[in-house]
């Protein structure tokens, strides 16, 4: 579909104030009651929303690599710069600069959504181009994908795992679908939260059509929006209909698993080019970034390599069982990691992560290094999420689950890795671990084990920070679920209840 839609050339920048960020408006200089009375003026609305998704709070930076950071996967080094230090040493506080940014930057973009859909129906009511109103009908559909995601993650973050037997009794978030009128600033349930989600991708999916969709797309599209319903659904307990959505997107013929055992070029395999160059079958929607135009840079605390251009200074390193979690014929581990002598005085040697080196023709042609375009959908994922509800069915069907992840393994693995077995006694593991393997550092890690009610132990590993390194989680911790932002607790008219760890 030919779009007219440019990409800003600065990404998002968050206000700050002592205002609750629910107050916050798209940054315009024109007056709210002559704002988008035209076409072109939607088409700038929807381009403030998607560079919004730049922002290196979210998926270019925090909202991707604290969960996990937070998690189990790595291991903070002594000399480290502290970056993340808090969110790393389960010190979260409802203070913390790097949440609340989070948190502003959802509900930044959130109220751009709002300021949009709120105005959409005006434009269309006076457009006598039939092409335009198809296509403001299309970007209805991507904005409403937007807020959906924008949502998921509020949810993600700062909420306790889906439960259907109790979601109508916890707390939600705060639930904004006008941008004109006034809301009361309280959490709905987690139950009508997530609700509001399923109700944005129901008229995203009714708006979007399977026949517009590309792979390595910039734009939501309907098999993002039915990949989003699939992860949603999986972490609602809503076993079938996740299968149900990831289906629709694996059955999607524009879409292949990026492949390690065949080469796209001379250097790079489909698995590595997808890595290196931000581009693949497998994508379903990505953040585009130019060399002029990008948000964060995803690298920058497990690389660091800008210090001085000729050694790397990790702020983290990838913990040793995940390292060991790879078997010598898994693609993944190359594409993932590469052992480097850092610069530190210590002289750690360690394999330390690639995946977000940075998109090399940002490197080769500006200079520009660890800036990676975040992948908000693969069809990898797809697979992992029907497996998994194939296994909580309540007629369980592991051999569809195994075929699923065999499949997965069969473009991750050289010489083939044969069948993969599942089992009622083995499932859990053997998926948890699939993912981590498959998932690494892309923000999934700490909701996984939230949802599965797992703790974890850190034990100290090489030159790793002492704060932090001995530190042993349990099973539903409150610190799982990331505290309000106080400034959103004390903010005029508030009636935000907190949450566990704001105590």
């Amino acid at each position: 579909m030919l779009r007219n839609i440019k990409l800003y050339l600065a990404a998002l920048l968050l206000m700050s104030g002592t205002s609750s960020c629910l107050d916050k408006i798209p940054g315009s200089s024109i007056p709210e009651n002559e704002a988008m009375q035209t076409f072109n003026d939607a088409e700038q609305v929807v381009t403030g929303i998607y560079a919004g998704l730049m922002s290196s709070s979210l998926f270019s930076g925090s909202l991707t690599v604290m969960p996990d950071l937070q998690a189990d996967l790595a291991y903070a080094v002594e000399n480290f710069s502290n970056v993340y230090g808090s969110i790393w040493q389960w010190n979260i506080l409802s203070t913390d600069s790097d949440v609340e940014s989070v948190y502003a930057g959802l509900y930044t973009i959130i109220s751009r959504c709002n300021f949009f859909l709120e105005r959409v129906d005006a434009v269309k009511a006076q457009e006598t181009n039939a092409d335009n109103v198809n296509y403001l009908d299309s970007y209805s559909g991507e904005v409403y994908t937007i807020r959906a995601l924008c949502y998921s993650k509020l949810i993600e973050c700062f909420c306790k795992a889906y439960d259907p037997a109790t979601a109508e009794n916890e707390l939600g978030v705060v639930l904004r679908s006008k941008y004109s009128e006034p809301e009361p600033m309280v959490r709905a349930s987690l139950k009508d939260s997530y609700q509001f989600v399923l109700d944005d991708l129901k008229k995203a999916e009714e708006l979007l059509d399977n026949d517009d969709d590309q792979y390595n797309t910039i734009y939501a599209t309907a098999a993002a929006a039915q990949a989003l319903h699939a992860r949603v659904a999986l972490y609602m307990q809503d076993w079938q209909t996740a299968i149900d959505y990831a289906s629709k997107v694996i059955d999607n013929d524009v879409f292949q698993l990026a492949d390690g055992t065949v080469n796209y070029s001379s250097t790079d395999t489909y698995l590595t080019y997808m890595w290196n160059y931000d581009s693949s079958f497998e994508i379903i929607w990505k953040i585009g970034f130019t060399t002029t135009s990008y948000g964060g840079a995803l690298g920058q605390v497990f690389l660091n390599v800008n210090r001085d251009y000729t050694y790397t200074y990790p702020d983290y390193v990838p913990a040793q069982w995940v390292l060991d979690a790879y078997t010598d014929n898994d693609l993944r581990y190359d594409a993932y990691f590469y052992q480097y002598t850092t610069g530190y005085a210590n002289g750690l040697t360690w394999p330390l992560l690639i995946k977000y080196f940075g998109n090399r023709t940002f490197v080769s042609s500006a200079n520009i290094f660890m800036v990676s375009m975040p992948k908000l959908f693969r069809l990898a994922e797809q697979y992992l999420i029907r497996a998994e509800a194939y296994c909580n069915l309540p007629t369980p069907n592991y051999t569809a689950a195994g075929k699923d992840l065999s499949t997965l393994r069969a473009k991750r693995f050289s010489g083939g890795a044969g069948t993969i077995t599942v089992s009622a006694g083995n499932w859990l593991q053997t998926i948890s671990e699939e993912r981590v393997r498959e998932l690494y550092m892309e923000g999934f890690r700490l909701n996984d084990l939230k949802r599965w009610h797992m703790g974890f132990e850190r034990k100290p590993q090489s030159c790793s920070l002492p704060e932090g390194s001995s530190l042993k989680i349990e099973a539903d911790d409150p610190r799982f679920v990331w505290p309000i932002p106080r400034h959103e607790l004390e903010a005029p008219g508030s009636q935000i209840k907190p949450n566990e760890s704001n105590n």
